[in-house]
């Protein structure tokens, strides 16, 4: 396992958030969900929260 650290200010964006890791054949990475995201880039690596 590893720890992550949050700034407090950002917990509230992050709150209910998923981190996994993907290997597969688009490549292997970590991949972020957040049920609070309302808007995602194609990439996703960034969203929207409103």
């Amino acid at each position: 396992g590893f720890k992550v650290f949050i700034d407090p200010k950002s917990v509230i964006y992050l709150k209910g958030m998923q981190l996994d890791y993907q290997d597969g054949l688009h490549g292997k990475g970590f991949v972020f969900s957040n049920p609070n995201a309302t808007s995602t880039c194609g990439c996703g690596e960034s969203f929207s929260i409103t």
